[in-house]
């Protein structure tokens, strides 16, 4: 990754609680979450002039006041970003056509723990289901005024109980992450947040409806504008991975977002940076911490960040259905697997490790290539070009049987195509089974696909003239499952 701009002025200490420590160099605050990625736009580099009065745009608000007991940690900063169901400055019409009818909850619709590293090379972006269990310590009651003691409750309650404090004070227990900053965006501001940078592009390898939000996405690249996208980013209806396929598409607009911030030319443009700071940041709220000078420091190293630089992951789940009474169902964390991510956040680790870099980026289709039965042969039955190939299919997880693979690794090769081989490989296929043929059509770029009534679920493969490349193919990232830590970085997420 290219090093990011570092400013030549002179980092600034403020006063905190815990032992932990200031990274030096720029600030990194506002790089994260759907709208903190844009936020960084007032302050694209080009002086403290252009922010002047952007400052006073940005709401703030008081969560740390009073605070006491918190853990320490590490290097790096740690920021908390929620959005909440806040809608009251959208007008009729938008509330209709983008399915916001009824009163909000006044509770956190999404939660994000977001680490920057020290050595400002990595965002580290961890999403907390709202509906995680949780127990929030004694407070004051937000509406009522009634002391409460310690209870149970579901985590995106602690705002209406207590709002952006308790809210910051229940993710430290559970989490043992020191928070330095806060950050709070409503539906009113994402939506403009997305239509102030044109728009963004995402891709889906199947339909996308929910008639709850009024989603309705064709597969391949749509691009959404704001209203879209919040229908994107809030749709839990799609299918039976709910809140938790939410929150993995919560962070592919975040990979997105940060993609089309980064390489439109916006960063760069001061006249283009004042019309879209003055839209987003009126929404907004912060706490006090945030000044204009971070601002100027922010935009500057968000020259250097790519997509590439962020990994996104959901925290390790347990029981995903555990009832509580009085609270209802909730979602528990792996008490194993949940503990080591938080751990890897204090000190300041990489959240999983990944493939080589250098390695092909693998297409997302929509069938896990494991589900999806194969049979390779050529026009003239020599095994040279189909062992080639089932090799390579089976290399990238589709299920080519074991017993063909050996059979046709063995024989002979051919020396070349007959004449009654195909110009193009074919992919036979039953149409009953039409989403696993256009996955496997994926890994076998220009096959024809040709469907057959009565073959069932086993594709067959014949391979045409010429060399048939085999691409990388892996499935969308399926709902978090007991038992370990799995993490994307946001140029697998972005569309290729």
């Amino acid at each position: 990754m290219t090093a990011p701009f570092r400013s030549p002025r002179p980092a600034r200490r403020r006063a905190r609680s815990g032992p932990r420590r200031r990274p030096p160099g720029p600030r990194w605050g506002l790089r994260i979450g759907a709208v903190t990625s844009v936020l960084v736009l007032a302050a694209s580099g080009v002086g403290h002039a252009v922010v002047t009065g952007v400052e006073s745009g940005i709401g703030r608000v008081d969560a740390f006041t009073g605070m006491s007991d918190r853990p320490g940690g590490g290097d790096g900063l740690n920021f908390l970003v929620v959005g909440t169901d806040g809608r009251n400055k959208l007008t009729p019409a938008e509330k209709q056509k983008y399915h916001l009818g009824g009163a909000p909850c006044h509770c956190t619709d999404t939660l994000m723990l977001v680490h920057l590293s020290a050595d400002r090379d990595r965002a580290s972006v961890v999403s907390l289901p709202r509906d995680s269990y949780a127990e929030v310590p004694a407070h004051t009651d937000a509406v009522t005024g009634a002391q409460r003691a310690k209870h149970a409750i579901k985590l995106n309650a602690a705002y209406a109980e207590g709002g952006p404090s308790l809210t910051v004070r229940t993710v430290e227990h559970m989490t043992g992450v020191h928070i330095d900053h806060y950050l709070e965006v409503d539906f009113t501001s994402f939506m403009r947040s997305v239509d102030a940078v044109g728009g963004v592009e995402i891709c889906t390898v199947r339909p996308l409806r929910d008639s709850y939000t009024g989603l309705d996405l064709p597969v391949g690249k749509s691009k959404l504008n704001g209203g879209q996208a919040l229908q994107y980013v809030r749709s839990r209806h799609i299918d039976g991975s709910a809140d938790l396929g939410r929150m993995q598409r919560q962070q592919r607009f975040l990979a997105a977002l940060i993609h089309k911030i980064t390489s439109s030319g916006v960063l760069m443009n001061p006249i283009r940076f004042r019309d879209v700071a003055d839209t987003m940041l009126k929404s907004v709220r912060a706490d006090s911490g945030f000044e204009a000078n971070d601002l100027v420091d922010l935009g500057q190293a968000m020259r250097g960040f790519t997509p590439s630089s962020s990994e996104f992951t959901s925290v390790p789940l347990g029981n995903v259905a555990q009832p509580v009474p009085g609270v209802g169902s909730t979602v528990r964390w792996d008490p194993v697997q949940a503990p080591k991510l938080f751990q890897a956040i204090r000190e300041d680790k990489p959240i999983a490790m990944h493939r080589d870099r250098k390695e092909p980026r693998a297409r997302v289709v929509d069938v896990p290539p494991g589900q999806v039965q194969v049979q390779v042969g050529d026009g003239s039955d020599r095994p040279g070009p189909a062992a080639t190939v089932t090799g390579a299919l089976r290399a990238t997880g589709f299920a080519a049987p074991a017993a063909l693979a050996a059979a046709t690794a063995t024989a002979a090769p051919a020396a070349g195509p007959s004449p009654g081989t195909p110009p193009r490989t074919v992919i036979a296929y039953d149409p009953r089974w039409d989403r696993s043929a256009r996955s496997l059509a994926v890994a076998l770029p220009g096959a024809e696909l040709r469907p057959v009534a009565g073959r069932g679920p086993v594709m067959q493969v014949t391979v045409g003239r010429g060399r048939q490349a085999v691409q990388r193919v892996r499935a969308e990232e399926p709902p978090q499952k007991p038992g370990g830590i799995s993490a994307i970085t946001g140029d697998e997420a972005v569309c290729p």
